[in-house]
């Protein structure tokens, strides 16, 4: 009786000895307090109170580093958050040369951002989001990859400025919009006047093409209902129009 009672009970530690690790799970087994090997996925067996495992989760993690408030180069203070997520490549080392990989990469991360803000005018952080992104990703890729641990991306999510600044940088660019109008105004009036200059010219020339468009001008204002329109002639057609009613007249009283 005993012996099948103490055979049961090693059974039963035997059995406790089988683990299953899950496809996206490494364990880390420890023998003793030394490392001893990397098990999974699927299923394995421990040594029993000799064996200690820890698992690691080899999928990307997504950690969200929050609102830093910091001052750029031109000394603005903005206040910018960011989202980074990393891998584990190498479980033993993510185990056995760090505490707490993920509360490390965070930290890292966070100091990282604000150093990084820190080395850039607050145009730049503004106009090249892409470039600070690969920036601070490969300084933090640098310092845990010792770690087993891979970044994958980085990327800030959020920029915020203060109010006074939203409302300078607003007026600089109702400024500067300003000034690309009053350019391309200024362009179409020169390049108005360049083409009246040579039409003026061109008509001089020919006294018949002058008056064909003062004709025009008027056709073109007597469309508009309600319009009183004066109309100046050139006096050498009032005096060929004179001529010739002179001209009718003394021939109807020589006949």
């Amino acid at each position: 009786m005993q012996l099948q009672l103490l055979i049961g009970i090693l059974l039963l530690i035997l059995i406790s000895g089988f683990k299953i690790a899950q496809e996206y799970q490494r364990s880390i087994v420890f023998r003793l307090g030394r490392f001893n090997s990397i098990k999974g996925p699927g299923f394995y067996w421990l040594i029993p109170f000799i064996d200690r495992q820890q698992r690691v989760d080899i999928r990307t993690k997504t950690v969200d580093l929050e609102q830093q408030e910091t001052i750029t180069k031109d000394s603005v203070t903005i206040k910018v958050n960011a989202v980074l997520w990393f891998k584990i490549t190498n479980p033993e080392d993510a185990i056995i040369k760090v505490a707490d990989y993920n509360k490390a990469v965070y930290q890292f991360s966070v100091t990282a951002l604000r150093n990084i803000i820190g080395q850039h005018t607050l145009d730049e952080v503004l106009r090249e989001r892409e470039q600070i992104n690969g920036t601070l990703q490969k300084i933090v890729d640098t310092i845990t990859e010792p770690w087993g641990i891979k970044i994958e991306m980085v990327e800030m999510k959020d920029v915020e400025i203060p109010e006074a600044m939203q409302r300078a940088m607003a007026r600089e660019a109702e400024a500067i919009r300003e000034k690309r109008a009053r350019i391309v105004k200024a362009e179409a009036e020169l390049e108005a006047s360049i083409k009246l200059t040579q039409g003026a010219k061109e008509m001089e020339k020919s006294p018949i093409a002058l008056e064909l468009r003062r004709m025009q001008m008027l056709s073109e204002i007597g469309i508009d209902n309600n319009t009183t329109t004066v109309i100046l002639m050139p006096s050498d057609f009032t005096n060929a129009a004179k001529s010739f009613t002179e001209f009718v007249q003394n021939k109807k009283l020589d006949e």
